[in-house]
């Protein structure tokens, strides 16, 4: 397999690694074979790959260290941290670009995908994400001297469908072939579990550039299954640097009457000496910043890591309650972890490697270096999916998806279909029905999110399934099949049975996601969950009130009903008022009791249409033709979510 090589690539906010697997040119011994793991170099010799990318005014693009230079003299002309922007929309970034030094295009739509403008060009994200992974190709390609083409490249595990999307993109526009996403903590724990070689519970802390995860994986006997997942893919160490940078913008302001945002150049030079500060803090106790200024003016100050903690611990503590929830999810103590491993460049910062120890009440690991974990974890699955070596060819991954994927049902309510924490790659088919008479056509509005109302869920997408037969309401048979394939990217199909008509969709990036959303979406299911809980089961109750009095005005039109006494009949009318007063209330308790009570009150009713029916039907006539289903598989449109 010497020409069909599979790199490990991790395409990080604020650096980028590419690693393989296997027997190669060794890193220690130039010229040696060499088994295991390997980061392969950049042309300079340095493992990292800073993840900027610059636009020289020739049209050249340059990547990594190159790239950094043009940051200090033309900011304009170069991107970093563009992994923050990857499959989010112009809405959910406007706020951040004010710290950027580079700018959207003038001419974007609502809804459209967001270009970034260098010099004369414009560039999308994904576009942008991709001249990184050439360049991790071409060192690849040089380590070997031979072509690359295949990838596993790794994302947050709480990148939603859009930024996945985005990331395959990217690689397809490098010319790679990406066959696969994996989660960066999962990968993590792939390095550590092929280095420690035991059984166990670990946690992986995963704090980088721009996104913060948390996953609580078993392993055992080489099957790595990941049973929690949490984070935030807008938190990391970007964060920290954006507050370091707006405390000493403030400083200069009220110190030297300076408003700094003037000169994107001074801009960079400060956030270049706010990070060396920010990484001196981590090994000693004070650090000194100083920074030149427009009109000969110098800017200094010394830090001490006493007041840089003090910053930044509220930071540190929105770590914290992913850890918490995860573990809930999880249904384990901490002290049932038996080991927490740190991944990503942040995790060398001191409080935060304190903060950990004392949620999990252990020392976390730190002898991996945390820049490089991932890569090396992508290098073993991309090992594993190409067939593997000795060391990797009983391992198994299992990977899960980190939020309840589902659609919306009659009354606006989520009928999950796939939940969170389900192990991927994933499928699930659920039955539906129609709520309206000869309904010929359904809209499905897919979701993700754990709240039991569709408007407080994320929408991923919608689709119509057209072309069904008119029939009675509650007599087609939809069945709706969802698939999350290893990468975790949803797929969608509907079909009616009896009509065998069929529509179905490949999510594709939604761009609306807000952080909000993206940090709250689990918390918010347990702060709403009593609410959300009575809203839901107000308007399923209601639903069922609606289905039972539409199925007695059908019953009023039978010779059944006529063969009922007179006190039969006016006791299932004074029941159907109790219940159309009890429908308009706001409590379900009431609906549900006088549901049941007319229920109770039409079972002869219900019995006779029965034994009418089937009478029918033993006469050769059609059963569609009497409104009774034909079947017990059929879905009963009381006990199952209906399309709107």
């Amino acid at each position: 397999m010497a020409d069909e090589r599979v790199v490990g690539i991790d395409l990080g906010t604020t650096n980028s690694l590419v690693a393989y697997m296997g027997t190669g040119p060794s890193l220690a011994h130039p010229g040696e074979p060499g088994k295991g793991v390997h980061i392969i170099p950049g042309e300079d010799g340095s493992n990292l790959v800073p993840s900027v990318v610059a636009l020289q005014p020739d049209g050249q693009m340059l990547v990594g260290n190159a790239a950094r230079g043009v940051l200090l003299t033309a900011p304009s002309r170069a991107v970093y941290s563009v992994k923050r922007l990857m499959g989010r929309g112009v809405d959910d970034v406007r706020e951040e670009l004010k710290i950027f030094p580079f700018h959207l295009a003038e001419d974007l739509m609502a809804g459209e995908v967001m270009r970034i403008k260098l010099g004369e060009r414009t560039y999308t994200p994904p576009e942008i994400s991709a001249q990184i992974l050439r360049q991790l190709k071409r060192n690849a390609e040089r380590y070997f001297g031979a072509p690359v083409k295949q990838a596993v490249i790794t994302v947050p595990a709480y990148f939603n469908d859009a930024q996945r999307q985005a990331t395959k993109d990217a690689g397809r526009i490098a010319g790679l072939e990406v066959l696969r996403l994996v989660n960066e903590p999962t990968a993590a724990s792939l390095a550590y579990g092929l280095d420690k070689k035991q059984n166990g519970t670990i946690a992986v802390y995963d704090f980088g550039g721009g996104t913060f995860d948390i996953s609580i994986l078993r392993l055992k006997d080489g099957i790595f299954e990941v049973i929690a997942t949490n984070g935030d893919t807008h938190l990391g160490g970007d964060d920290i640097d954006n507050l370091l940078v707006a405390v000493a913008a403030e400083d200069i302001a009220g110190d030297l009457k300076i408003d700094i945002r003037q000169s994107p150049e001074a801009v960079q030079r400060l956030r270049n000496a706010v990070i060396e500060a920010k990484i001196a803090l981590s090994s000693v106790e004070q650090a000194h910043i100083e920074v030149d200024l427009p009109g000969g003016k110098l800017y200094q100050r010394t830090i001490t890591r006493e007041m840089f903690e003090q910053m930044v611990l509220p930071i540190v503590k929105r770590t914290l309650m992913p850890c918490k929830q995860a573990l809930r999810d999880a249904e384990l103590t901490p002290a049932e972890v038996d080991e927490v491993v740190l991944v990503g460049g942040s995790t060398r910062i001191p409080l935060v490697r304190r903060k950990v120890e004392e949620l999990f009440g252990r020392k976390p690991h730190t002898e991996l270096n945390p820049d490089e974990v991932v890569a090396l974890g992508a290098a073993v699955q991309a090992s594993i999916l190409s067939g593997g070596t000795e060391e990797t060819k009983d391992m198994l991954l299992l990977d899960v998806t980190p939020l309840s994927l589902g659609i919306e049902a009659l009354g606006g309510v989520t009928a999950k279909i796939i939940h969170r924490n389900s192990t991927i790659p994933a499928s699930a088919t659920e039955h539906f029905t129609t709520g309206v008479e000869g309904q010929t056509s359904v809209a499905i509005h897919v979701l993700q999110g754990e709240r039991e109302m569709a408007k407080d869920c994320r929408s991923l997408a919608r689709f119509d399934l057209k072309g069904i037969p008119p029939m009675p309401a509650g007599l087609p048979r939809i069945e709706v099949r969802f698939l999350i394939d290893a990468n975790g990217i949803l797929h969608v199909s509907a079909r009616e049975q009896r009509s065998n008509k069929q529509a179905e969709i490949d999510v594709q990036p939604s761009y609306g996601l807000t952080d909000e959303q993206v940090e709250n979406m689990i918390l918010d299911s347990f702060d709403n969950a009593e609410q959300d809980l009575n809203a839901r089961q107000l308007i399923e109750s209601r639903n069922e009130a609606d289905t039972i009095l539409t199925a007695l005005q059908k019953g009023r039109k039978s010779e059944a009903w006529a063969r009922l006494s007179f006190g039969e009949q006016r006791r299932i009318e004074d029941l159907e008022n109790k219940l159309r007063i009890a429908v308009s209330g706001d409590d379900h308790n009431p609906i549900r009791r006088a549901i049941d009570e007319l229920n109770e009150g039409t079972m002869k009713l219900a019995e006779m249409m029965m034994d009418a029916a089937v009478g029918s039907a033993l006469r050769g006539k059609n059963m569609e033709n009497t409104g009774v289903e034909d079947g017990p598989e059929a879905p009963h449109p009381i006990g199952k979510a209906e399309f709107q």
